[in-house]
């Protein structure tokens, strides 16, 4: 898949997200602010505040297993950003290794009014990512602020 299409169906993806800010309390997205949690699905939720902290911190992946298709590798994962700041119509997703950009993806079209952004993602060794680094991710508003981060290792995947 060629980095533009990864853009548009990251970017469509980002709009027609799963996790909407009205299923999340305050306090739940408030306990989150500023993270991107990483995950194989859609975050879980409890029955009250306390239980969905703690399913979500659960479900928050460190490290992605990624899968082998032609000596390439792909990882395939599901995002939740919990921003900083709203308001912005474009941002960007960088994975960042060393102080270097390794990978990003142009996103258009998100709604600047929601501070909580989810959706899927696949991404593999031929956008500049490599299996067994660790990348800081960080979602970049205008100015190169970052909006929303974690740390990802990507791992190798067998065929």
């Amino acid at each position: 898949m060629s980095r533009t299409s990864l853009t548009v169906a990251f970017a469509a993806l980002l709009c027609a997200g799963g996790v909407a800010n009205a299923d999340l309390s305050r306090n739940v997205i408030s306990n989150f602010r500023g993270q991107l949690v990483i995950s194989k699905d859609e975050l879980p939720e409890g029955k009250n505040d306390k239980e969905t902290i703690s399913k979500i911190k659960t479900a928050q992946l460190k490290e992605l297993a990624g899968t082998k298709n032609d000596d390439v590798v792909f990882w395939h994962f599901h995002y939740t950003a919990f921003l900083t700041k709203t308001g912005n119509a474009k941002l960007k997703l960088e994975f960042i290794k060393d102080g270097k950009l390794s990978a990003d993806q142009q996103l258009d079209g998100i709604d600047t009014k929601s501070s909580v952004l989810s959706g899927d993602i696949s991404i593999n060794e031929d956008e500049g990512l490599a299996a067994g680094k660790t990348y800081t991710v960080q979602l970049l508003g205008p100015g190169d602020s970052v909006v929303a981060k974690t740390t990802l290792t990507m791992v190798g995947g067998g065929k």
